[in-house]
């Protein structure tokens, strides 16, 4: 691009040649994915949601068995939320799936069943924000809107040379504006998968593939040097480690006492054996015991170790030390849960849990308890 086309006063002629140039290149080497052959509003909404945070090969199995359990927004919306978020186990952001969840039963109840076909009626459903709005309105039904994500914001500023930081909104304004100058008119689905492909197998993170992008003679950053210097975001903070001690408590029957996350709470809604972080100063016993009367109001003697099990979460890392311990006094009843009970192995099986929490179930299932 010359310099005279900046973000400010962008070329019509040279947008509209990039615009022809990456969709050229998006036709040939688009990838073959589920959510582009047999599309409906439904299917992209839910690949436009699992993808968030998340990549594609990572989404693709999950794709496949959530389409085939909820195979329309009706079927969704009549899914209880625990049958959601077992089919969703593993993925993790399990907001997306309670949103998810949320937004189809008030789609079906207010709307019909029809998911809405506008970048403004989408924006209100539960967990739908600007770029999930875009990317529905546009890839759906064909809406002259952008869809602004991490790879579009990584692609835009490298070829425009951006400087600023991106994870402020006043950067993200100017990018969401500046992709709505780039649209070409009645393509503009097509023009938003393609700066995300882009950016996903071609431009990433670290050592973008220039050589390959149909991009190249328009990149700023490629023609100064540095496309890796770019996006500029704030130095990264220390990841914080936590530990943690959960309890495995077993009845004469044989049946574990299990509780449920609420559903505000970080992994709400799914199952976990109970615990939580250790404070300054305690014991990993000492943890447990508090942790198992504040939240079940229950006391517990605290026995040996069963399994340690590490675990990174996208903003912290935890040690869990999980205790096998006998119920001493008390009959459980939730104060800090949303609902408890005693399963057999063959029922945390079906129980939705965290990634931590489902190596706990199977560390019992192969001790037999």
């Amino acid at each position: 691009m010359t310099e005279k086309s900046h973000t400010d006063s962008l070329d019509p002629r040279a947008c509209a040649d990039l615009a022809e140039r990456l969709l050229s290149w998006f036709a040939r080497h688009a990838r073959r994915l589920l959510w582009r052959h047999g599309r409906t509003p439904y299917r992209v909404w839910v690949a436009v949601v699992m993808l968030q945070q998340t990549r594609v090969e990572t989404v693709l199995p999950y794709y496949e068995r959530f389409l085939a359990r909820f195979s329309t927004v009706e079927s969704l919306a009549e899914a209880s939320l625990e049958e959601v978020l077992k089919v969703w186990e593993g993925l993790g952001y399990y907001a997306r799936a309670r949103n998810l969840h949320a937004a189809a039963r008030q789609i079906v109840s207010a709307n019909d069943g029809q998911l809405p076909d506008t970048f403004e009626e989408l924006l209100p459903l539960p967990g739908v924000g600007r770029y999930t709005a875009g990317a529905v309105a546009s890839i759906a039904f064909g809406r002259d809107v952008a869809a602004v994500d991490g790879n579009v914001r990584r692609v835009l500023c490298r070829v425009f040379a951006i400087r600023e930081d991106v994870t402020r909104s006043a950067t993200r304004r100017k990018l969401e504006t500046l992709a709505t100058s780039l649209l070409p008119p009645g393509r503009a689905g097509d023009f938003n998968e393609a700066l995300m492909e882009l950016g996903a197998v071609v431009c990433p993170p670290r050592a973008p593939r220039c050589d390959r992008c149909p991009l190249r003679d328009f990149c700023r950053a490629r023609a100064q040097g540095e496309p890796e210097t770019l996006p500029v975001r704030p130095s990264r903070r220390r990841v914080p480690h936590y530990e943690a001690a959960a309890a495995v408590t077993a009845r004469a029957d044989g049946r574990v006492l299990v509780a449920q996350r609420r559903a505000d709470d970080m992994l709400g809604g799914l199952w976990e054996f109970p615990g939580g972080k250790r404070e300054e100063g305690e014991t990993l016993p000492e943890c447990l015991a508090r942790e198992m009367r504040e939240e079940l109001d229950v006391e517990v003697e605290v026995g040996e170790s069963l399994v340690v099990v590490e675990h990174a979460y996208s903003h912290f890392r935890l040690t869990l030390h999980v205790f096998r311990c006998r119920l001493l006094a008390g009959e459980p009843r939730c104060l800090e849960c949303a609902d408890f009970r005693w399963a057999t192995l063959a029922e945390l099986d079906r129980l939705p849990m965290s990634v931590a929490d489902r190596r706990i179930a199977q560390v019992l299932s192969e001790a037999g308890v």
